[in-house]
């Protein structure tokens, strides 16, 4: 393991991130989790939807969100409390959250490619992708687990069975080393490359469809909210894998902003891909609707069996 990583994680300075980042992905994890809860009870409840690939991989993208953020909790959590954890039990969480952390970006990707074969391929897309969409989603969670699991065993260098039991003050910070950090950086621009190529071939496909197409601009406008959104993803976890983890207040300064942006982002993902929808919108207006009315009802029938 990484020595000035060691030095760094008995510091007051990494409890004191812990705490912050601690206290971050609680307010995360409670508003995504609550748009994510409404977004998967429309979609269960709706049978047309459940059918369809891109809302699969919504729900999907936003159980990701919601388990990185609340393992983001547990992880930090423990550092910040000196659990005093077996470091088992330390790599197993924070290995979790970091596959997690990858299947937001992997599912990110292959919605930009269900898109992109859905509105170039409308003929053909439809039996294909509804025959692969689950062999897809068990091949990408696959790739990320074999990938952690192969980085994990060459970043502990196959410690003993003594070590990997053996308490830790606090959770010690692994996959810091060079080959980690360059194999995570070539990882993120794959999927960053399939984004980018699945978005410029669909404005080049809206481009030849005519410019002054209403549906068009709108559709043109959401992509550039998209990219916006992923930037925010990327940009700091760029950052941050790229320059690893250090020591000094610049460091640590540096990682909380850019961990404040990638939050940030995690809290508005339900809302730019959710609730942007206007199918999901109107859906939620009728459930609220639904849901106003069963209320009122049962306060009514309540107050009549008062009075009786």
């Amino acid at each position: 393991m990484n020595l000035s990583s060691e030095h760094c994680n008995v510091s007051d300075w990494l409890r004191l991130e812990a705490t912050v980042k601690a206290s971050v992905y609680v307010v995360a994890f409670s508003f995504a989790m609550f748009i994510t809860v409404i977004i998967i009870v429309i979609v269960s409840q709706n049978l047309t939807l459940r059918k369809e690939v891109r809302y699969i991989l919504l729900c999907h993208h936003l159980l990701c969100i919601s388990s990185y953020c609340g393992l983001g909790i547990v992880f930090q959590g423990m550092q910040a409390l000196l659990a005093d954890s077996p470091l088992l039990i330390c790599w197993l969480v924070f290995g979790a959250q970091i596959s997690a952390g990858e299947g937001i970006l992997f599912t990110l990707a292959l919605m930009a490619l269900n898109t992109y074969v859905v509105i170039c391929w409308p003929l053909k897309s439809l039996s294909f992708v509804d025959s692969v969409k689950y062999r897809v989603l068990a091949g990408t969670w696959t790739t990320i687990i074999l990938k952690n699991i192969s980085l994990f065993l060459i970043e502990g260098t196959y410690p003993s069975t003594v070590a990997i039991l053996k308490s830790e003050p606090i959770c010690p910070v692994i996959l810091n080393g060079t080959p980690a950090r360059a194999i995570s950086m070539v990882f993120l621009f794959i999927l960053l490359s399939v984004i980018l190529i699945s978005y410029f071939l669909i404005y080049q496909e809206g481009k030849r469809a005519g410019h002054f197409n209403r549906s068009n601009v709108k559709a043109r406008k959401t992509v550039l909210i998209h990219l916006v959104q992923i930037s925010l993803h990327v940009i700091p976890t760029l950052l941050v894998v790229g320059l690893g983890k250090k020591c000094g207040v610049f460091f640590f300064a540096l990682n909380w902003v850019l961990f404040g942006v990638f939050a940030f982002a995690h809290c508005f993902n339900p809302l730019i891909y959710g609730l942007q929808n206007r199918e999901l919108q109107s859906r939620l207006h009728r459930w609220r609707c639904c849901q106003l009315c069963c209320a009122h009802t049962m306060n009514s029938k309540g107050a009549r069996l008062a009075n009786t």
